[in-house]
């Protein structure tokens, strides 16, 4: 799979790469054009009086048309001229990876298009969300940056294993409700699912509760007043349904603040209250709130708790600026502090977001553990010590020491060297026949080799993903599920060939076609289609052949009393079209 690179995209790391996917410009059909010109006329026509008024500036920023998809490749063409690239995905990513691209400003856009079965609204990431929601507000440059510093605290979020089970089954039902002909008891059950699970994930992780926040301010935020709100949320710029619901008093508005990171969510109903920030930089101002409770800037003992909690990839960072990563499995604690940390599996040792030589996965394949504190009834850590205390306290080469911790960690053996940071500071002591006890539990043998043992009185970060990108491979992307893209219908095909012959009509490519005699097929062959009758009559109104407009309208209602959850929708397809006439 290729797709047209440029200078931000060439900065992303591999593991963001494996995500990126063509947007195929040319799958999408007429009825896909269609529906985003329908979404986006109905959306600027209305949004032009609710949202920020960087929305609208933003669409012209950013390259974004009302009458046609985007084409990510002019998208990016304009959005370099503000700092930032887009890029098409398959659906749902993982939340860290859709964070981590935020972190290098780039926009992460599902290249998919909702059915016009779900012109309203859908669960699922689509291309009206991502292009028609999302990038216009990055022209705000105090947005662009909450962003960006979004991405970059978001990725260092630590997520829980339910987290992944439930970001599982909220892609697996934007899936199914995006494909054509799943059963509605399919879908009842994968919504049920999300409820159970929703329901039942315990203490919410750090994840959980950062993706609350970028819920209720990227996806459905409001700014300005309480009495006089606008939007800025992609969820709600993108949904016609909820725009427009989420402006009467049956939406309750509460004052932006941290507590937004506990309020739930539910992806599957509209929402029933909203938070409502006074201008950009309180966004940013509570995002930095909520980082400073994190263990990325904590630590301690409950940062690796919640890496062990997670079962997935993570990092510690010891005083010493000595990071840690891997799968943390254990850690022995004593008066509420860390006294030793135990990884199992690849781990790597990494200073400054680099390995260090000779401390590789391929070195520590098994695993890593190492005590954490001061040394007992010795006031100067080590990490502390000079060249002459750690002679003093025979902490050598080629000395054989005994070092007891406090919390009753000891480690024994032969010390052969030590890597010391760029302050000089000692941050690694590597022994020869060591044995590593707390009490009468044994911790390392010398038959198991030599024994690193890290130098660190506290642990000062702890978050999610590896500390050096290359010190593992993350190349593992791997779907269980993709959008699923069905065998089209001889009569589909057909009805996508008439579309496509309004469309010809109305851009001017075509003009010899009989728009008559296409209502007339229509009218006969797929008597619930909606939308092209509306594009129809939005022509008939342009020229003076009244009675062509008369069927037309008279065909609408027709369909509307067979139809009528479709009423609204054609009520304003009808008013946009009287509506350009008189513009």
């Amino acid at each position: 799979m290729t797709y047209e690179s440029n200078p931000i995209l060439d900065k992303l790391p591999k593991h963001l790469k494996q995500f990126i996917k063509p947007q195929n410009y040319e799958d999408y059909t007429a009825i896909d054009q269609a529906v985003w010109r329908y979404v986006m006329r109905k959306n600027v026509d209305y949004l032009s009086q609710v949202a920020h008024s960087s929305y609208v500036d933003g669409l012209k920023k950013t390259g974004i048309s009302i009458d046609q998809i985007p084409n990510m490749y002019g998208m990016n063409r304009i959005l370099k001229e503000i700092g930032w690239a887009a890029v098409a995905v398959d659906g749902f990513i993982p939340p860290s990876a859709f964070m981590e691209f935020q972190a290098y400003n780039v926009l992460v856009i599902a290249s998919d298009i909702r059915q016009l079965e779900n012109i309203e609204y859908t669960p699922a990431p689509d291309i009206i969300h991502e292009g028609a929601g999302h990038a216009p507000i990055i022209a705000n440059p105090e947005y662009a940056e909450y962003l960006r510093r979004f991405g970059e605290i978001g990725c260092k979020a630590i997520s829980s294993a339910k987290d992944y089970e439930l970001y599982d089954a909220v892609r697996h039902l934007s899936i199914i409700k995006e494909a054509h002909g799943t059963p509605l008891e399919e879908i009842e059950k994968a919504e049920k699912h999300i409820e159970y699970l929703q329901e039942n994930m315990g203490e919410p992780s750090e994840m959980a509760l950062i993706r609350n926040l970028h819920w209720w301010t990227v996806e459905y935020g409001l700014i300005g007043t309480l009495e006089h709100p606008k939007i800025y949320g992609a969820g709600l710029l993108s949904s016609i349904g909820e725009s427009a619901w989420c402006m009467t008093d049956q939406v309750k508005k509460i004052p932006y603040s941290i507590e937004a990171a506990h309020t739930e969510f539910d992806i599957t109903k509209p929402q029933p209250q909203l938070f409502v920030t006074p201008d950009f930089a309180f966004l940013s101002q509570v995002l930095e709130d909520f980082a400073n409770t994190m263990a990325v800037r904590k630590g301690g003992l409950l940062g690796i708790k919640k890496l062990i909690t997670s079962q997935a990839l993570g990092t510690i960072e010891l005083s010493t600026g000595l990071q840690i990563s891997g799968e943390f499995h254990n850690v022995i604690e004593h008066d509420g502090k860390p006294i030793y940390i135990q990884t199992k599996g690849p781990t790597a040792l990494a200073y400054r977001e680099k390995e260090l030589v000779g401390h590789s996965t391929a070195y520590h394949a098994e695993g890593f553990g190492s005590p954490i504190g001061k040394l007992k009834g010795i006031n100067i850590a080590i990490e502390d010590m000079g060249p002459r205390d750690l002679k003093a306290y025979k902490i050598y080469e080629g000395e054989q020491i005994s070092l007891e911790f406090e919390g009753g960690i000891k480690v024994e053996g032969t010390i052969i060297t030590g890597t010391r940071n760029l302050m000089g500071k000692i941050i690694l002591i590597t022994f020869k026949d060591c044995t590593v006890t707390h009490g009468e539990r044994v911790l390392f043998q010398p038959e198991w080799g030599l024994y690193d043992m890290a130098v660190g009185q506290s642990v000062v970060s702890a978050y999610n993903g590896p500390a050096d990108l290359n010190s593992f491979d993350l190349i593992t992307h791997q779907l269980t599920e993709t959008t699923i893209k069905p065998k089209k219908s001889a009569k589909r095909l057909q009805l996508e060939q008439y579309y496509q012959q309004v469309r010809d009509f109305r851009e001017g490519t075509n003009t010899t076609i009989s728009r008559n005699k296409v209502f007339q097929v229509i009218k006969s062959e797929f008597p619930e289609d909606w939308l092209l009758p509306v594009e129809l009559y939005e022509l008939a109104k342009q020229g003076d052949d009244y009675q062509f407009q008369k069927e037309l309208l008279d065909h609408l209602e027709n369909i509307k009393r067979n139809n009528p959850e479709v009423g609204h929708l054609i009520d304003d397809g009808i008013k946009l079209a009287e509506a350009s006439l008189v513009s």
